[in-house]
C-alpha cells in the first residue's frame, strides 16, 4: 500500500477532472480504431482525456510525459431474455419517413448484448494497475479527487456522442414566427423551375428565394471561401424581408426555410400557399396519396436500383484481409464511406497518408484528433492493414454468414473533415460527387509544399469563346478534378418502350393500381461524350472585340489527361412541377475508353484573338465628374476586388452592367495601377489616396504553392487578385507565359545559385499529362431519388476481380452494374 500511495501522489497533480467543454475521447484510439472493446481495451489519459490503444499508449507516454491512465474493457455478450426468449417479434409498423429513431421512421433495434466493463488505473512507466475499487486505505483526500475523476470521465459523453445528431433527417425545426403574418408583394414575379441565377451576381448555385418580394440571391460565404457571396442575407438587412427558400430543395413534403430574423432554419406550415404567390404550386397540384418518401421506400421492395446495384438477387461471397475493410455507416454517411474506399485503392494516396504514417504519428499535434494527417492516415491504414476486416459476430460467438464485417468506424473523421461545414457536419445524406471534391480542396490546404496525392485527379480545362458577330477567339484555362458529363435523353435508343412505360404508368396511378414493370432510359455513352464536346451558346456575352455584349460559342477541352479520370454522370435536374428528381437511366459504360479527340489545340492558323484591353466608351464631356453605375461598383467591392480597381472597370466601360466590368478586372488585375485611384483625361491626378490591399494569408500562400508554383509567384497573384484565392489560381493560369518570362529574366540576370534553385520550380500547376486512353477502376452508385436521401456503394476492381463496398458488407461482385452509376473513376492505360 506504501507503494501505491507513493505512486498516487507522484501522478496526483496531472489527474484532472472533466469540465464543460473538454472532449472525453473513451470510445476510439486517437491513432487507430480500438475500442474498450478491442482485445488491449483503451487507455484514457486523465490529465488530456485523448484515448489510446494498447500499441500506442507508451507511446503517448514516452512523448508527453502522462503517466496515469484510466483503462477501460468491455466484453459484450447476450442479454439473458434474449438468449431464452422463443416469442417472435411483434409485426412492425411500415415506415413512412426515410428516418431512424423518430416517428414514421425506421426503429431503431433493441440492443441485444449486454457488457461486463472493468475499469482500472494504470501508471506508467512502472505499468501499476490499480483496480476502481483498490483506492481503500488511501489518504481521503487522494481518494476523492481520484475517484471524482474516474466518475467523471465514466458519466461524461463521449466526444464522439456530442458530434452525433440524433435523428436522421436532421434537426427538430420551430414553426417560424413569420409563417402566418408574412407580408408577400403584389409583384407579379412569376419563378420558372429552372435557370436561376443570383440577380446581384452571376452564382447558380446555393440560391434562396425571398418570400416577400420573389428576390432570387446568393447565400452565405462558407468559412473555406466557398458557397455564395452574401448577397441573400444582405438584401434581409436592407429591406427587412425575413423568410427565404432554398431554391432545388423544394419536394411536395416541404422545403429548407431560413428565417433571418429567427437566424435558424425553420417550419412554415403556409409554405405551399406562400409559394403558390409566385407562381409555384405544385404543393397544390400533387394528387397522389403517397409521399416521395413512401414512394421510395416501396422502390425498395420491388426490383429496381436498389436491388440491381446492391446486387441483393444472388448470394455474394464476403471477402477479408488487408484492402477488403468494411466501414460502419454513422448515420447516412455512406456517400463519406464510398468516396474513401475508392481514395485508398490508389497508390498514390497510400503512400502519402499510409507508408507515411509513423511519421505522421510521430509529428502529430498535442491533440491529433484535430490534426487532418492524422486522422487520414489513422483511416487509410484502418482500411489497409485488415486488422478490422474480420466477420462481425452475429449472436456474440457465432460469426456472421452475410459478409457484414466489424469493421471501422471513422468518426473522428467525419467530425474533422465536416467541422465548419454546413452540410459535411450533419447526419443528412450529401452528394458524394460534392464530397469527393470537398475533400480535394482539404487535401490542397493540408499538403503544403509536400506531395500532394490530388495531383493524380488534377488536369487543365481549355475553355473557347468564340464571338459570333465578329468571328474573334478567347481562350482560357483552369484547374479541374473531374469531368461532368450531360445525359442528353433525347439520345434514348428505347423511346417508344420509354413512351409506352409512361403511358402506363400514368393510368395506373390514375386507377391506383400496381405499376407497371420499369423501363430505364438507354443512352448510349457517345452520345453523352459527344454532348460534352458540342459547342454551348453563352448569351450576353461581353466581347472586348465588339465593346458591347453578344453571343458567343463555348468549346470545352482538355489541355491535360490527368493519370486518374473522374467522370460525373449529370444524372439529377429538376421537373416543370420542381420537384428535385433523377434521371432513371441506363449509360453502358466502357471498360476501356479513349478520349484523345477532346485534346485541346490551342489558338489555331486563321483564328484572331480579341483583344485584352476595352478602350473607353464614356463621352469625356465632362471628365472630372462622370456619372458610374454605384450599383455595379458595389457588386465587384463584394465580390472582394479594390474599390478604386471597380470604379475604374465601371468607368472604362461606359456603365454597361457588372459582366461587362468584370471582364475589364480580370484583364486588368496584373496592371501595376489597377488598384490606384481613377485619374481621368486631363485631370492633374487622382482624387483620393492609394489604398493598399492587406497582405496574403499564409493559408493563400501555401495552397498555391502546393500546386507548383513559387512564392514570388503565388504573392504576385494574390496581389493582383486583393487577396482572393479562387480568382488568384484562375489569373495565375492566365499569365503563364509573363510568369516564364519573368523566371527566365531572374536567372538571366545573375541571381545566385541558390536562389536559382529555390525558383526551378516548373511554372504551372502540377499536372501529369499522357495519354487519354482509360480503364475502368473503380465507380460509386446511388440509390434513391435525390442526392438528399437514399444510398450510396461502390465497385472498386481489385487484383483482376471486381468488388462491392456497401458500408460494413464487402464481397465478391457476380454482376458489377456499370451502367447505373453516378461518379466512375478511370486509370491511364500504361502507354
Amino acid at each position: 500500500m506504501a507503494e501505491l500511495s507513493e505512486a498516487l501522489l507522484s501522478v496526483l497533480p496531472a489527474i484532472r477532472v472533466p469540465k464543460a467543454g473538454d472532449r472525453v475521447h473513451k470510445d476510439e484510439c486517437a491513432f487507430s480504431f480500438d475500442t474498450p472493446e478491442s482485445d488491449g481495451g483503451l487507455y484514457i489519459c486523465m490529465n488530456t482525456f485523448l484515448g489510446f490503444g494498447k500499441q500506442y499508449v507508451e507511446k503517448h507516454y514516452q512523448k508527453t510525459g502522462q503517466r496515469v491512465y484510466l483503462h477501460l474493457k468491455r466484453t459484450r455478450k447476450l442479454k439473458e431474455e434474449d438468449a431464452n426468449s422463443t416469442a417472435g417479434d411483434p409485426p412492425r409498423k411500415k415506415p413512412t419517413r426515410l428516418a431512424i429513431g423518430v416517428e414514421g421512421g425506421f426503429d431503431i433495434p433493441e440492443e441485444k448484448f449486454e457488457y461486463d466493463e472493468d475499469v482500472k488505473i494504470v501508471i506508467f512507466p512502472e505499468h501499476l494497475d490499480i483496480p476502481r475499487d483498490g483506492l481503500e486505505g488511501l489518504p481521503d483526500m487522494v481518494r476523492d479527487r481520484i475517484a471524482s475523476a474516474v466518475e467523471a470521465i465514466l458519466t461524461a459523453d463521449s466526444a464522439s456522442r456530442k458530434q452525433e445528431v440524433q435523428a436522421w433527417d436532421g434537426e427538430v425545426r420551430r414553426i417560424s414566427k413569420h409563417a402566418f403574418s408574412l407580408h408577400q408583394l403584389q409583384n407579379d414575379i412569376r419563378i420558372p423551375p429552372c435557370g436561376w441565377k443570383c440577380s446581384k451576381c452571376d452564382m447558380r448555385e446555393n440560391l434562396w428565394l425571398n418570400m416577400t418580394d420573389g428576390a432570387i440571391l446568393c447565400g452565405r460565404r462558407y468559412f473555406d471561401g466557398s458557397g455564395g457571396n452574401n448577397h441573400a442575407v444582405e438584401h434581409y438587412r436592407e429591406t427587412g424581408y425575413p423568410l427565404a427558400v432554398k431554391l432545388g430543395t423544394i419536394t411536395p413534403d416541404g422545403a429548407d426555410v431560413y428565417s433571418y430574423d429567427e437566424d435558424d432554419m425553420v417550419l412554415d406550415p403556409n409554405l405551399a400557399e406562400h409559394l403558390a404567390h409566385f407562381g409555384i404550386d405544385m404543393l397544390k397540384m400533387q394528387k397522389t396519396d403517397k409521399t416521395m418518401t413512401e414512394l421510395e421506400i416501396d422502390m425498395n421492395q420491388r426490383i429496381g436500383e436498389w436491388e440491381l446495384i446492391q446486387e441483393s438477387g444472388v448470394q455474394l461471397k464476403p471477402l477479408y484481409g488487408p484492402g477488403y475493410t468494411g466501414i460502419r455507416n454513422l448515420g447516412n454517411s455512406c456517400y463519406l464511406n464510398s468516396v474513401m474506399q475508392v481514395l485508398f485503392s490508389i497508390s498514390d494516396f497510400q503512400r502519402k497518408y499510409v507508408d507515411k504514417l509513423e511519421k505522421i504519428f510521430q509529428n502529430a499535434p498535442a491533440d491529433p484528433t484535430q490534426d487532418f494527417s492524422t486522422q487520414v492516415a489513422k483511416l487509410g491504414h484502418g482500411l489497409l492493414s485488415g486488422e478490422y476486416s474480420k466477420p462481425a459476430s452475429a449472436d456474440g460467438e457465432q460469426p456472421d454468414q452475410k459478409g457484414v464485417q466489424n469493421g471501422i468506424a471513422p468518426r473522428m473523421f467525419k467530425s474533422l473533415v465536416g467541422k465548419g461545414h454546413p452540410e459535411f457536419s450533419t447526419n443528412r445524406q450529401q452528394d458524394a460527387q460534392e464530397f469527393f471534391l470537398h475533400f480535394i480542396n482539404m487535401v490542397e490546404r493540408n499538403c503544403r509544399s509536400s506531395e500532394n496525392p490530388n495531383e493524380v485527379f488534377r488536369f487543365l480545362v481549355e475553355e473557347k469563346l468564340k464571338c459570333l458577330a465578329t468571328e474573334k477567339v478567347k481562350y482560357t484555362q483552369r484547374v479541374d478534378y473531374i469531368m461532368q458529363l450531360p445525359v442528353p435523353m433525347d439520345a434514348a435508343l428505347n423511346k417508344d418502350e420509354l413512351l409506352e412505360y409512361e403511358e402506363k404508368k400514368r393510368q395506373a396511378e390514375e386507377e391506383k393500381q400496381p405499376l407497371p414493370e420499369l423501363v430505364r432510359a438507354k443512352v448510349p455513352f457517345s452520345s453523352c461524350l459527344e454532348a460534352y464536346g458540342a459547342p454551348e451558346q453563352v448569351d450576353d456575352f461581353w466581347s472586348t472585340a465588339l465593346q458591347a455584349k453578344s453571343v458567343a460559342l463555348k468549346t470545352t477541352r482538355f489541355a491535360s489527361f490527368p493519370d486518374y479520370l473522374v467522370i460525373q454522370i449529370k444524372k439529377f435536374t429538376f421537373g416543370l412541377d420542381w420537384v428535385p428528381k433523377k434521371l432513371d437511366v441506363s449509360i453502358e459504360m466502357p471498360e476501356e475508353l479513349d478520349i484523345s479527340a477532346l485534346r485541346g489545340t490551342g489558338l489555331q492558323d486563321g483564328e484572331e484573338e480579341m483583344p485584352d484591353i476595352a478602350p473607353p466608351l464614356v463621352t469625356p464631356d465632362e471628365p472630372k465628374a462622370p456619372m458610374l453605375d454605384e450599383s455595379v461598383i458595389i457588386q465587384l467591392v463584394e465580390m472582394g476586388f479594390p474599390m478604386d480597381a471597380c470604379r475604374k472597370a465601371v468607368y472604362y466601360t461606359g456603365n454597361s452592367g457588372v459582366e461587362a466590368a468584370m471582364n475589364w478586372v480580370m484583364s486588368h488585375m496584373d496592371d501595376p495601377d489597377f488598384a490606384n485611384p481613377l485619374v481621368l483625361p486631363g485631370s492633374s491626378g487622382p482624387g483620393s489616396t492609394i489604398t493598399c490591399p492587406d497582405p496574403p494569408s499564409e493559408d493563400s500562400m501555401a495552397t498555391i504553392v502546393s500546386m507548383g508554383f513559387s512564392r514570388d509567384q503565388a504573392m504576385k497573384a494574390l496581389r493582383a487578385t486583393n487577396n482572393s484565392l479562387e480568382r488568384a489560381v484562375d489569373w495565375i493560369f492566365s499569365h503563364i507565359d509573363d510568369l516564364d518570362a519573368e523566371a527566365a529574366m531572374d536567372i538571366s540576370e545573375g541571381r545566385s545559385a541558390a536562389e536559382s534553385i529555390s525558383e526551378s520550380v516548373p511554372v504551372g500547376p502540377k499536372v501529369r499529362d499522357g495519354p487519354g486512353k482509360y480503364q475502368l477502376f473503380a465507380f460509386v452508385s446511388h440509390m434513391g431519388t435525390s442526392t438528399m436521401c437514399g444510398h450510396y456503394v461502390c465497385h472498386i476492381k481489385k487484383d483482376g476481380r471486381w468488388v462491392i463496398f456497401n458500408d460494413q458488407k464487402v464481397c465478391a461482385s457476380e454482376k458489377p452494374p456499370k451502367d447505373l452509376g453516378y461518379i466512375y473513376f478511370y486509370q491511364r492505360i500504361p502507354s
